[in-house]
Protein backbone atom coordinates (compact mmCIF):
# COMPACT_ATOMS: atom_id res chain seq x y z
CA UNK A 1 0.00 0.00 0.00
CA UNK A 2 1.45 3.36 -1.02
CA UNK A 3 2.46 5.97 1.54
CA UNK A 4 0.04 8.45 -0.05
CA UNK A 5 -2.92 6.09 0.43
CA UNK A 6 -1.95 5.41 4.03
CA UNK A 7 -1.77 9.16 4.64
CA UNK A 8 -5.21 9.65 3.08
CA UNK A 9 -6.70 6.92 5.29
CA UNK A 10 -5.25 8.57 8.38
CA UNK A 11 -6.69 11.93 7.37
CA UNK A 12 -10.16 10.45 6.80
CA UNK A 13 -10.13 8.67 10.17
CA UNK A 14 -8.97 11.77 12.04
CA UNK A 15 -11.14 14.44 10.51
CA UNK A 16 -14.46 12.62 10.87
CA UNK A 17 -14.28 14.29 14.29
CA UNK A 18 -15.77 17.34 12.55
CA UNK A 19 -19.06 15.46 12.11
CA UNK A 20 -19.84 15.95 15.80
CA UNK A 21 -18.47 19.45 16.30
CA UNK A 22 -21.33 21.54 14.78
CA UNK A 23 -23.55 20.60 17.76
CA UNK A 24 -21.60 23.27 19.60
CA UNK A 25 -23.34 25.92 17.49
CA UNK A 26 -26.76 25.24 19.03
CA UNK A 27 -28.59 28.44 20.03
CA UNK A 28 -29.95 28.91 23.57
CA UNK A 29 -30.41 25.25 24.58
CA UNK A 30 -32.96 24.57 27.35
CA UNK A 31 -31.75 23.62 30.87
CA UNK A 32 -32.72 19.99 30.28
CA UNK A 33 -30.88 19.93 26.96
CA UNK A 34 -27.82 21.46 28.63
CA UNK A 35 -27.86 18.78 31.32
CA UNK A 36 -28.41 16.04 28.75
CA UNK A 37 -25.53 17.17 26.54
CA UNK A 38 -23.22 17.36 29.53
CA UNK A 39 -24.24 13.89 30.73
CA UNK A 40 -23.88 12.22 27.33
CA UNK A 41 -20.37 13.70 27.11
CA UNK A 42 -19.59 12.20 30.54
CA UNK A 43 -20.74 8.78 29.35
CA UNK A 44 -18.61 8.94 26.20
CA UNK A 45 -15.57 10.10 28.14
CA UNK A 46 -15.99 7.45 30.87
CA UNK A 47 -16.00 4.85 28.12
CA UNK A 48 -12.86 6.39 26.64
CA UNK A 49 -11.06 6.23 30.01
CA UNK A 50 -11.84 2.51 30.25
CA UNK A 51 -10.94 1.91 26.60
CA UNK A 52 -7.65 3.79 26.81
CA UNK A 53 -6.52 2.15 30.06
CA UNK A 54 -7.44 -1.30 28.76
CA UNK A 55 -5.21 -0.85 25.72
CA UNK A 56 -2.42 0.72 27.76
CA UNK A 57 -2.39 -2.13 30.32
CA UNK A 58 -2.60 -4.91 27.73
CA UNK A 59 1.15 -5.21 26.95
CA UNK A 60 2.00 -4.97 30.67
CA UNK A 61 -0.52 -7.67 31.52
CA UNK A 62 0.90 -9.89 28.79
CA UNK A 63 4.42 -9.36 30.12
CA UNK A 64 3.23 -10.28 33.63
CA UNK A 65 1.86 -13.60 32.40
CA UNK A 66 5.23 -14.34 30.80
CA UNK A 67 7.22 -13.10 33.84
CA UNK A 68 9.05 -10.55 31.68
CA UNK A 69 9.85 -8.26 34.59
CA UNK A 70 11.84 -5.73 32.58
CA UNK A 71 8.88 -5.08 30.30
CA UNK A 72 6.54 -4.96 33.30
CA UNK A 73 8.71 -2.35 35.00
CA UNK A 74 9.17 -0.14 31.95
CA UNK A 75 5.58 -0.45 30.75
CA UNK A 76 4.05 0.00 34.20
CA UNK A 77 6.32 2.94 34.97
CA UNK A 78 5.49 4.58 31.65
CA UNK A 79 1.75 4.18 32.27
CA UNK A 80 2.04 5.58 35.79
CA UNK A 81 4.06 8.56 34.55
CA UNK A 82 1.58 9.24 31.73
CA UNK A 83 -1.39 9.10 34.10
CA UNK A 84 0.35 11.41 36.57
CA UNK A 85 1.27 13.99 33.96
CA UNK A 86 -2.14 13.82 32.28
CA UNK A 87 -4.18 14.11 35.50
CA UNK A 88 -2.03 16.14 37.90
CA UNK A 89 -0.64 18.24 35.06
CA UNK A 90 -4.11 19.46 34.15
CA UNK A 91 -4.85 20.29 37.78
CA UNK A 92 -1.85 22.64 37.83
CA UNK A 93 -2.74 23.96 34.36
CA UNK A 94 -6.26 24.75 35.58
CA UNK A 95 -4.83 26.57 38.62
CA UNK A 96 -2.65 28.66 36.31
CA UNK A 97 -5.63 29.48 34.09
CA UNK A 98 -7.63 30.47 37.17
CA UNK A 99 -4.90 32.87 38.27
CA UNK A 100 -4.84 34.45 34.82
CA UNK A 101 -8.63 34.67 34.86
CA UNK A 102 -8.56 36.44 38.21
CA UNK A 103 -5.91 38.84 36.94
CA UNK A 104 -8.09 39.63 33.94
CA UNK A 105 -10.90 40.55 36.33
CA UNK A 106 -8.76 43.34 37.82
CA UNK A 107 -7.19 45.13 34.83
CA UNK A 108 -5.06 48.19 35.45
CA UNK A 109 -2.56 50.35 33.64
CA UNK A 110 -2.43 51.63 30.05
CA UNK A 111 -3.80 48.43 28.56
CA UNK A 112 -6.69 48.09 31.03
CA UNK A 113 -9.43 48.73 28.47
CA UNK A 114 -8.11 46.12 26.04
CA UNK A 115 -7.64 43.60 28.84
CA UNK A 116 -11.19 44.17 30.08
CA UNK A 117 -12.51 43.54 26.58
CA UNK A 118 -10.66 40.22 26.37
CA UNK A 119 -11.57 39.09 29.90
CA UNK A 120 -14.82 37.27 29.00
CA UNK A 121 -12.90 35.06 26.57
CA UNK A 122 -10.27 34.24 29.20
CA UNK A 123 -12.99 33.46 31.78
CA UNK A 124 -14.80 30.87 29.66
CA UNK A 125 -14.74 27.71 31.79
CA UNK A 126 -16.66 25.82 29.10
CA UNK A 127 -14.03 26.83 26.55
CA UNK A 128 -11.25 25.57 28.82
CA UNK A 129 -13.05 22.25 29.28
CA UNK A 130 -13.55 21.88 25.53
CA UNK A 131 -9.83 22.49 24.96
CA UNK A 132 -8.87 19.96 27.64
CA UNK A 133 -11.22 17.34 26.18
CA UNK A 134 -9.82 17.93 22.68
CA UNK A 135 -6.26 17.55 23.99
CA UNK A 136 -7.01 14.30 25.81
CA UNK A 137 -8.85 12.85 22.83
CA UNK A 138 -6.01 13.96 20.56
CA UNK A 139 -3.52 11.94 22.61
CA UNK A 140 -5.85 8.96 22.44
CA UNK A 141 -6.28 9.36 18.69
CA UNK A 142 -2.52 9.45 18.16
CA UNK A 143 -2.43 5.87 19.48
CA UNK A 144 -5.32 4.98 17.14
CA UNK A 145 -3.32 6.43 14.26
CA UNK A 146 -0.38 4.21 15.20
CA UNK A 147 -2.66 1.16 14.80
CA UNK A 148 -3.82 2.32 11.35
CA UNK A 149 -0.28 3.04 10.17
CA UNK A 150 1.08 -0.27 11.45
CA UNK A 151 -1.63 -2.41 9.81
CA UNK A 152 -1.48 -0.55 6.50
CA UNK A 153 2.32 -0.62 6.37
CA UNK A 154 2.20 -4.41 6.86
CA UNK A 155 -0.04 -4.73 3.80
CA UNK A 156 -3.19 -5.59 5.79
CA UNK A 157 -5.45 -3.43 3.62
CA UNK A 158 -8.79 -4.92 4.72
CA UNK A 159 -7.88 -4.45 8.38
CA UNK A 160 -6.76 -0.87 7.73
CA UNK A 161 -10.08 -0.04 6.02
CA UNK A 162 -12.09 -1.54 8.87
CA UNK A 163 -10.01 0.47 11.32
CA UNK A 164 -10.76 3.61 9.34
CA UNK A 165 -14.51 2.91 9.54
CA UNK A 166 -14.40 2.12 13.24
CA UNK A 167 -12.14 4.97 14.25
CA UNK A 168 -14.10 7.32 12.00
CA UNK A 169 -17.38 6.53 13.75
CA UNK A 170 -15.64 6.73 17.11
CA UNK A 171 -14.14 10.14 16.29
CA UNK A 172 -17.56 11.47 15.27
CA UNK A 173 -18.88 10.76 18.78
CA UNK A 174 -15.68 12.21 20.26
CA UNK A 175 -16.35 15.45 18.38
CA UNK A 176 -19.67 15.69 20.17
CA UNK A 177 -17.88 15.11 23.48
CA UNK A 178 -15.53 18.03 22.79
CA UNK A 179 -18.22 20.66 22.23
CA UNK A 180 -20.77 19.38 24.74
CA UNK A 181 -19.53 21.74 27.50
CA UNK A 182 -19.94 24.70 25.13
CA UNK A 183 -23.44 23.65 24.07
CA UNK A 184 -24.40 22.93 27.67
CA UNK A 185 -23.43 26.48 28.71
CA UNK A 186 -25.14 28.08 25.70
CA UNK A 187 -21.83 29.33 24.26
CA UNK A 188 -21.70 29.34 20.45
CA UNK A 189 -18.11 28.85 19.34
CA UNK A 190 -17.03 30.40 16.06
CA UNK A 191 -16.36 28.16 13.07
CA UNK A 192 -12.67 29.04 13.49
CA UNK A 193 -12.76 27.76 17.08
CA UNK A 194 -14.38 24.51 15.91
CA UNK A 195 -11.71 24.19 13.24
CA UNK A 196 -8.92 24.41 15.84
CA UNK A 197 -10.66 22.05 18.29
CA UNK A 198 -11.03 19.54 15.47
CA UNK A 199 -7.36 19.83 14.56
CA UNK A 200 -6.32 19.28 18.19
CA UNK A 201 -8.64 16.29 18.65
CA UNK A 202 -8.53 14.67 15.21
CA UNK A 203 -5.20 15.77 13.74
CA UNK A 204 -3.13 13.37 15.92
CA UNK A 205 -4.83 10.41 14.22
CA UNK A 206 -3.27 11.60 10.98
CA UNK A 207 0.11 12.16 12.64
CA UNK A 208 -0.03 8.77 14.35
CA UNK A 209 -0.72 7.13 10.99
CA UNK A 210 2.44 8.67 9.56
CA UNK A 211 4.53 7.59 12.56
CA UNK A 212 2.94 4.12 12.60
CA UNK A 213 4.25 3.38 9.14
CA UNK A 214 7.80 3.40 10.45
CA UNK A 215 7.63 2.76 14.19
CA UNK A 216 6.06 -0.05 16.20
CA UNK A 217 6.78 0.57 19.87
CA UNK A 218 4.69 -0.50 22.88
CA UNK A 219 6.33 2.00 25.23
CA UNK A 220 5.47 4.96 22.99
CA UNK A 221 1.88 3.79 22.69
CA UNK A 222 1.56 3.26 26.46
CA UNK A 223 2.94 6.75 27.12
CA UNK A 224 0.36 8.47 24.92
CA UNK A 225 -2.48 6.30 26.20
CA UNK A 226 -1.51 7.09 29.81
CA UNK A 227 -1.48 10.81 29.07
CA UNK A 228 -4.86 10.52 27.37
CA UNK A 229 -6.44 8.59 30.25
CA UNK A 230 -5.22 11.06 32.85
CA UNK A 231 -6.40 14.12 30.95
CA UNK A 232 -9.80 12.64 30.09
CA UNK A 233 -10.31 11.52 33.71
CA UNK A 234 -9.69 15.09 34.89
CA UNK A 235 -12.33 16.41 32.52
CA UNK A 236 -14.82 13.74 33.66
CA UNK A 237 -14.37 14.97 37.25
CA UNK A 238 -15.07 18.54 36.13
CA UNK A 239 -18.15 17.59 34.11
CA UNK A 240 -19.56 15.55 37.01
CA UNK A 241 -19.41 18.70 39.14
CA UNK A 242 -21.39 20.54 36.44
CA UNK A 243 -23.92 17.68 36.32
CA UNK A 244 -24.48 17.78 40.08
CA UNK A 245 -25.31 21.49 39.96
CA UNK A 246 -28.16 20.90 37.48
CA UNK A 247 -30.17 18.88 40.00
CA UNK A 248 -31.57 16.70 37.18
CA UNK A 249 -30.41 13.35 38.55
CA UNK A 250 -32.71 11.06 36.55
CA UNK A 251 -32.04 12.76 33.21
CA UNK A 252 -28.32 12.85 33.91
CA UNK A 253 -28.22 9.14 34.75
CA UNK A 254 -30.00 8.09 31.56
CA UNK A 255 -27.87 10.36 29.39
CA UNK A 256 -24.63 9.08 30.94
CA UNK A 257 -25.85 5.57 30.13
CA UNK A 258 -26.58 6.69 26.56
CA UNK A 259 -23.06 8.08 26.24
CA UNK A 260 -21.56 4.82 27.49
CA UNK A 261 -23.62 2.79 25.03
CA UNK A 262 -22.59 5.09 22.17
CA UNK A 263 -18.95 4.53 23.10
CA UNK A 264 -19.33 0.75 23.15
CA UNK A 265 -21.34 0.73 19.91
CA UNK A 266 -18.78 2.70 17.92
CA UNK A 267 -15.87 0.77 19.43
CA UNK A 268 -17.48 -2.54 18.48
CA UNK A 269 -16.46 -2.09 14.84
CA UNK A 270 -12.86 -1.49 15.89
CA UNK A 271 -12.89 -4.63 18.04
CA UNK A 272 -14.39 -6.64 15.18
CA UNK A 273 -11.48 -5.49 13.04
CA UNK A 274 -9.08 -7.01 15.53
CA UNK A 275 -7.56 -3.76 16.84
Amino acid sequence: MSSANITLLGAIAGFTIYLGLPIGRLRTPTPRLKAGLNAVAIGILVFLVWDVLTHAWEPVDEALSKHEWGTVTSGGGTLAAGLTIGLAGLVHYDSWITRRRNSADRPSGPGAAATAELAPKVRSQAGSLALMIATGIGLHNFAEGLAIGNSAAQGELSLAVLLIIGFGLHNATEGFGIVAPLAAEGERPSWTTLLWLGLIGGGPTFLGTLVGQHLVNDTLSIAFLGLAAGSILYVVIELLAVARRTGLKTLTTWCILLGLLLGFATDAIVTAAGA
